[in-house]
């Protein structure tokens, strides 16, 4: 096996993100139910830091768990394409303008190839007209 003599760095940031997660997916895997799509990685490929996920100021929203799950960069309806990598609890939040709401952060670490993703599911539907933001932080390579 030849080993790397050269090693590789992020020419750019590579912020993604999608906004109103609002449905909860409960299944065991991402093959079916309401899925969220918040990275893809860049032609040269791209270095995933962690994933945001932030309730809506203006809304209540229920507690839930986030799911992130690595995909091949294939159909998400072959369940051998993807794998849960982690997974958060989000507390519950009411609205407020004085008081900053939920927000976590993910931890990914992932080197990730040309095509490959990471999608989000939520266990529990945030309620009413609540939502969620989820921003990948990223670096992409040359």
């Amino acid at each position: 096996m030849a080993a790397n003599t050269s090693p590789i760095f992020g020419i750019a940031g590579d912020v993604q993100s999608i906004n109103s997660i609002t449905a909860a997916n409960t299944t065991a895997d991402i093959t079916s139910g309401t899925i969220y799509l918040v990275y893809t990685a860049p032609t040269d490929g791209g270095y995933v830091s962690h994933i945001v996920v932030k309730a809506n100021p203006a809304n209540n929203t229920a507690a839930t768990v986030v799911r992130v799950w690595w995909n091949n960069g294939s159909t998400t309806g072959t369940a051998a394409n993807s794998a849960l990598i982690r997974e958060a609890n989000m507390p519950a939040t009411t609205a407020s303008n004085s008081a900053a709401t939920a927000e976590i952060q993910i931890p990914i670490g992932m080197a990730l190839d040309a095509t490959e993703r990471l999608y989000l599911t939520i266990g529990t539907a945030p309620g009413g007209s609540g939502a969620f933001t989820a921003t990948a932080v990223a670096t992409r390579y040359a």
